[in-house]
């Protein structure tokens, strides 16, 4: 409805359970009514700020990220959340105070680019894009930009590279070399000794590490089916006790401390777990011959060695926690060419070359 105060229109319409009273600015009955029917069609369409959304645009972004964050508890699962806040330590850092209101198209293409500059993948800037998405619809200033801004394809490696282990073995050798690469090289082993993730070790505290029992279990991981318990091999043994003699060292034995503790300027932070060691694996890939292979990828090195080793889907499910079930299919795949390979070798011309027929004949077939 329209009402006039003052000798000017104004008007008062509820939509979607959201009340707006606003000046028209006109003292003209019939240029009013057109206001409205117009004002109506943004507000429908989402062009207009609610007025819980007015004050929302206008915080720092890193103000209404804390405020987004706040409202997503109890709606969403804890993982979810817990992820968010990691996404959204990038965004902090460059979008700052600027307040939502202001953030345009062409800031979130550069947010885009300045982070493929550091070599994330797509598929993390694009969660991360989502959560500025996510922000500015709350905001109500979503739709002026939608149209302009582009995710990026993602080119997902869902499943990832395996090493030969003449390869492999020259890695490790590689990562031993150095003091600096102590701790990247003890969480390489540990990923490749129990397939773990990287979130998972770097969030491991010690209480969680049962050395008599050889056992470490798994309590904060990519989702909630990656709770676990892992047992531990020699190798995994070993790096746990020289990560636990540096421990001892810097007095980081406390069951709450991290077995993976926060290092700046070499000092240990044992309350807080290291954000990455991205440097040192990168530099001694390189030294290794290795450029490009990813941390990630010796889980699943690990996985496929568990596979050709023999080890049924439940068997894998368990130790390395959740696995699509096109990861399961893969292994299966693998599972039956280490059969086929391991065949093979007894072969021995027992059937002559009537054998070689036979293969050949079925090779066509397929």
């Amino acid at each position: 409805m329209i009402y006039k105060r003052d000798k000017h229109w104004h008007m008062d319409v509820t939509i979607h359970g959201v009340r707006y009273r606003e000046a028209l600015d006109t003292s003209d009955r019939r240029e009013a009514l057109a206001l409205e029917k117009k004002r109506v069609g943004e507000i429908q369409q989402g062009k207009v700020f609610a007025p819980s959304s007015r004050t929302f645009a206008r915080l720092a972004f890193s103000e209404a990220a804390d405020r987004y964050i706040a409202d997503r508890k109890g709606r969403v699962a804890e993982r979810t959340i817990q992820l968010e806040i990691e996404r959204l330590r990038p965004l902090r850092r460059y979008f700052g105070e600027r307040s939502l209101i202001r953030i345009k198209a062409e800031d979130v293409g550069a947010y885009q680019n300045s982070r493929v500059a550091l070599n994330v993948s797509g598929r993390t800037v694009n969660i991360e894009v989502g959560i500025v998405r996510r922000m500015l619809k709350k905001a109500k200033c979503w739709v002026a930009l939608a149209e302009d801004v582009k995710m990026f394809p993602e080119h997902m490696r869902e499943i990832g590279r395996a090493l030969p282990q003449e390869q492999k073995a020259e890695l490790f050798r590689v990562a031993a070399t150095k003091p600096g690469w102590m701790v990247a090289h003890c969480a390489a082993v540990l990923a490749a000794s129990t397939t773990c993730r990287k979130v998972e070790l770097r969030n491991a505290r010690w209480r969680d590490v049962d050395l008599f029992k050889r056992i470490i279990a798994i309590q904060r991981s990519k989702r909630e089916s990656g709770r676990r318990e892992i047992p531990l091999n020699a190798d995994a043994m070993a790096a746990l006790a020289r990560l636990w003699e540096r421990a001892q060292a810097h007095g980081a034995t406390n069951p709450e401390h991290f077995v993976f503790p926060a290092c700046e300027n070499e000092h240990i932070d044992p309350t807080k777990p290291q954000t990455s060691w991205r440097t040192a694996w990168r530099n001694l890939t390189k030294k290794a011959g290795l450029v490009g292979f990813r941390f990630h990828d010796l889980r699943h090195q690990a996985i496929t060695e568990l596979a050709e080793a023999g080890a049924p889907d439940a068997t894998l499910k368990a130790i390395a926690g959740h696995l699509s079930q096109r990861m399961l299919e893969h292994y299966s795949h693998v599972r039956m060419a280490a059969k086929r390979e391991a065949v093979a070798k007894l072969e021995s011309g027992l059937m002559g070359a009537e054998a070689a027929l036979v293969v050949d004949a079925a090779s066509v077939a397929n």
